[in-house]
């Protein structure tokens, strides 16, 4: 399963990542950069440290689990 991380730095200066399941591919850096822009200044999500404050980076992570069979 695919997923899109979208990394922010807080007003306590600490990274804070939130992850959307099955991203749109191929994914448009024009679009997350915005949508990242608008999630900052609708001051949409908050957290521990604070609001959000700044992007700091986006990417796609792919998780492949394979079974290993034991006894």
């Amino acid at each position: 399963m695919k997923k899109l991380e979208l990394k922010f730095e807080n007003e306590d200066g600490k990274i804070v990542t939130y992850s959307l399941d099955n991203p749109v591919e191929p994914v448009n850096p024009t679009e997350v950069e915005a949508a990242m822009d608008e999630i900052i200044s609708q001051n949409a999500f908050t957290s521990s440290g604070g609001n959000l404050v700044a992007k700091k980076s986006a990417r796609v992570v792919e998780r492949i689990v394979e079974e290993v069979e034991i006894g």
